[in-house]
């Protein structure tokens, strides 16, 4: 691993960190329910929770998930489709299946108890380094750094450092460069580099220079070029597919929900039936008598509805539709059935909200 000349010349600058860090994190850190804890059952939760999820959302569903399921072996023997209703709302449904795979893991090779040796806890599906590292310096004390993306913008302004944050490798060297660093208080460090990434060092936009601690040794700060870094390798653009999401009402008030494969995109959930492509009405009932055996009534469309996975954007347009039979291939749940039973993916519930009231 190569570094630019700043870095080369100023590899002591990482040594300021924890000095400058601490005293601000201690006067400024959020107020998070994740905070008051040091199980390491309870961090592992929140740090699936937050990935690629907003904070505010995971603090709605945190206490609700820990509240049923306390510990590792509840959630190792939580039944699917609980603890799908139980994630419902955080997306990426893959990081609960792994969680439960990680605690049946924990049960059977580790007595029920959650490692604490780096090795093992990287070998629990759906951990990876970053994981790995909160844990560890967060619930154990571990001078393990996690490096996320806003670690990575923290310190390639800093130092500077003009290196692909994209590339594992170098996610892999800044860790390394971090660890010897780590003062006595790994948690408050850890969640300390986060912070300053989170709320001063911004991902969009101007940083807050102005009331970041680190703002008289920062190199970007110091020579207002804070624009140029973090250095980042363009993502691929997203595939865009067109979807028709049916609606299916029946006449005693039942919604229709189908299981989706074991493979591929929100594999095993329920969700809406849906269709490839924009169907007019017409297409829309002829597909129903011939995949389902339902005849259709009225049907009404309804507003189109966009949501973005990682790698594909789904443009959705929704359909209300009268059933006139139940058919075959699909499950009738009641309202309360629907609101507090079965859990539907992030994309289907959006439209939710426009059914409601029909």
């Amino acid at each position: 691993m190569v570094y630019n000349s700043h870095m080369n010349k100023e590899p002591e600058k990482l040594n300021l960190l924890p000095g400058l860090l601490l005293p601000w994190y201690s006067g400024n850190k959020r107020d998070l329910p994740w905070r008051k804890t040091s199980d390491p059952y309870a961090i592992w939760i929140s740090e699936i929770m937050l990935q690629q999820t907003r904070v505010d959302t995971v603090i709605d569903r945190y206490s609700v998930f820990l509240g049923e399921l306390p510990d590792i072996r509840a959630l190792a023997e939580c039944d699917d489709d609980r603890l799908m209703k139980l994630w419902e709302g955080l997306g990426y449904y893959s990081r609960a299946r792994n969680l439960k795979k990680a605690a049946q893991v924990i049960m059977k090779e580790h007595d029920g108890r959650f490692p604490d040796a780096y090795d093992a806890v990287l070998s629990l599906p759906g951990i990876g380094r970053y994981t790995a590292g909160a844990i560890l310096s967060i619930a154990f004390g571990r001078p393990c750094p996690a490096v996320d993306g806003n670690v990575l913008r923290v310190l390639s302004r800093f130092l500077p450092s003009a290196e692909d944050i994209g590339s594992d490798a170098v996610k892999q060297e800044f860790a390394a460069r971090l660890q010897p660093v780590y003062p006595p208080d790994t948690s408050s460090f850890t969640q300390a580099l986060m912070e300053l990434g989170a709320l001063i060092c911004l991902p969009n936009g101007a940083p807050l220079c102005g009331k970041c601690p680190l703002k008289d040794a920062c190199y970007a700060g110091i020579s207002g070029e804070w624009d140029r870094y973090p250095v980042k390798s363009k993502k691929q653009t997203r595939k865009v597919e067109k979807h028709t999401v049916l609606i299916l009402r029946s006449r005693d008030g039942g919604t229709a929900l189908i299981r989706r494969p074991e493979t591929g995109l929100l594999k095993g959930m329920w969700t809406f039936p849906d269709l490839p492509g924009c169907l007019t009405p017409a297409e829309i009932a002829a597909a129903l008598k011939d995949r389902f055996s339902v005849r259709a009534g009225k049907i009404t469309a309804l507003p189109e509805t966009d949501h973005v996975f990682t790698h594909i954007e789904w443009k959705m347009r929704p359909y209300l539709i009268e059933a006139e039979t139940e058919g075959e291939g699909l499950l009738w749940v009641s309202p309360s059935e629907l609101e507090n039973d079965y859990a539907l993916p992030t994309a289907h519930r959006k439209i939710l909200s426009k059914i409601k009231n029909k």
